[in-house]
């Protein structure tokens, strides 16, 4: 092995030769439209979890409260949350190796065991507003009872999971015509509510935060745009790609992934700036009687179709229902996948598709359906809420690696951060943890200040909580300051390393041992 801090040729390299596989995407060497194509598609599998329910929950209410004042913060997270989403792409184009790889191997097993539970806390809440978005989309469509369309959000999933077995490219086709479903859907609302482009453009480049609660409001948008799971699928799904081996490849490889990307997150946050202006202009509108200005002041995703049917018509529930049907059967795709990635990766372990979908679903409907048969569908909303600060408190766990396994020469070598975009990385992160820290904090200290329960109740669990927050801190810390000590960089043979195995054509086999996109038939 190398010696600490160079980059190194890697010592183990799996490599399937001249396998026969299903789900490798090859990568044309010209360059133009079709080399840009065969890269297409890891970006609409990263994008759904822009335009989950939870974040269609956040808009709402923000156009509802806010108008169109809160557009910036969407603007400032859109552009944030692709600079993340880029270095995760970079890190697996680079070391060949996702996120939860790279944390298997560089961190000892109790930290590493640690790590892998959070991010299954992180999937399964991730998995809930999915559950109970389908459900309202369900009984928006179709009049059934929120607690039956939990139910059947199980079922709905394995079906469209069976689409895997004809390879990526379809899964990704697939996901990709569910975006454009929710685009459509909600373009064509956008165009009947009729918006100010004025107030519009004003709200995404004039930053305002005016009214009580906008900072909270402002804080759930930020939140919902940068999914701890999402790091993991980022990293791992790039590895379906035949990139050749070779400086340029990688080069390449890193470009058009961005790009790829880019256009995707740009759909996602035209729709979720889409849902803010319906909301907005519903909302606001001066007409609007008194009981539909009630509901505005506490909307959620089935109150907002009851809300656009009475103003906007019958039709505008049907298409917003259909769009939210879209966005949780998507989210929950890729919410299994990273899930699959994530065992892989800190366990070593892989099951079938069906078989993990089942148990995060398993685990995912029964708070749902509890709360759906206790509270109703108020409940359920506020259970989007819930699973939303949970995503929050596992956020750093997963962007705190990502950002020093792509800022080290150890892990990336020539590959690794630039100092500008070292700096300009690290300030987003410390940005983000930041705000969920505040959020988290003060909604905790609310909780426990108005709360019912004794003062000697508040006492213990306050003490309990801030040495929890505490031990948070002090494992962060040390994420952050480690040093990393195994090098994964895989040196090309144009800059002297030894190749890892090309085949015939000089490139490297894609991942194929990755559960759930790409099969070893041996």
């Amino acid at each position: 092995m190398a010696a600490a801090g160079t980059p190194a040729a890697a010592s183990e390299w799996e490599v399937g030769i001249d396998e026969p596989t299903r789900g490798q995407v090859p990568i044309p060497e010209r360059k133009g439209w079709r080399k840009l194509a065969a890269y297409v598609g890891p970006g609409y599998l990263v994008c759904i979890a822009y335009i989950d329910p939870a974040n269609f929950e956040s808009d709402l209410q923000s156009g509802a409260n806010f108008k169109y004042e809160l557009l910036w913060v969407l603007l400032i997270a859109s552009i944030s949350a692709l600079i993340i989403q880029s270095l995760a792409a970079n890190l697996g184009v680079v070391t060949r190796k996702h996120l939860a790889e790279h944390c298997r191997i560089e961190y000892a097993r109790p930290l590493n065991f640690v790590l892998w539970i959070l991010a299954e806390v992180c999937i399964i809440a991730s998995d809930i507003p999915e559950v109970i978005g389908t459900a309202f989309a369900l009984n928006i469509l179709f009049r059934l009872p929120v607690w039956i369309g939990v139910l059947l959000t199980g079922f709905s999933t394995l079906i469209l999971l069976a689409i895997q077995q004809y390879g990526v490219r379809k899964l990704e086709l697939v996901v990709a015509l569910f975006v454009f479903i929710m685009a459509g859907c909600f373009f064509v609302e956008l165009g009947y509510a009729k918006p100010d482009a004025g107030e519009v453009l004003k709200g995404l480049f004039v930053p305002r935060l005016n009214g009580h609660g906008a900072t909270g409001i402002a804080i759930s948008l930020l939140g919902a745009m940068v999914m701890p799971h999402n790091l993991f699928l980022h990293s791992a799904i790039v590895l379906t790609r035949k990139i050749p081996y070779s400086t340029n490849g990688i080069k390449d490889g890193c470009r058009y992934y961005i790009m790829e990307s880019g256009f995707a997150l740009f759909l996602a946050f035209l729709i979720n700036i889409a849902v803010i202006c319906v909301s907005a202009s519903v909302c606001n509108n001066p007409h609007l009687s008194s009981v539909y200005k009630d509901d505005c002041g506490d909307l959620d995703l089935n109150r907002a179709s009851f809300l656009l049917r009475n103003v906007l018509g019958k039709w505008s529930s049907v298409v917003f229902g259909v769009a939210l049907l879209a966005s949780g059967q998507s989210s929950t795709i890729t919410g299994t996948f990273a899930g699959q990635y994530v065992m892989q990766g800190f366990l070593d372990l892989r099951l079938k598709p069906w078989i993990r979908n089942l148990l995060t679903r398993l685990v995912a409907i029964i708070p749902s359906l509890a709360v759906a048969l206790i509270s109703g569908s108020r409940g359920a909303g506020k259970l989007i809420i819930v699973s939303s600060m949970i995503l929050a408190f596992q956020l750093p766990f997963a962007l705190v690696p990502l950002l020093k396994f792509t800022s080290s020469s150890m892990k990336m070598g020539p590959h690794m951060n630039s100092l500008w975009l070292t700096v300009l990385t690290w300030l987003i992160g410390m940005g983000v943890i930041t705000i969920n820290m505040y959020f988290l904090i003060t909604s905790f200290v609310k909780w426990l200040i108005h709360g019912h329960l004794a003062k000697a109740g508040r006492v213990v669990i306050g003490l309990l909580v801030f040495k929890a927050i505490l031990a948070y801190l002090v494992t962060l810390c040390y994420l952050a300051f480690r040093t990393e000590t195994k090098p994964t960089y895989i040196v090309p043979p144009n800059e002297g390393g030894k190749s890892p195995q090309p085949d015939s054509n000089g490139m490297v086999v894609p991942r194929e041992d990755l559960s759930g996109l790409t099969f070893r038939t041996r």
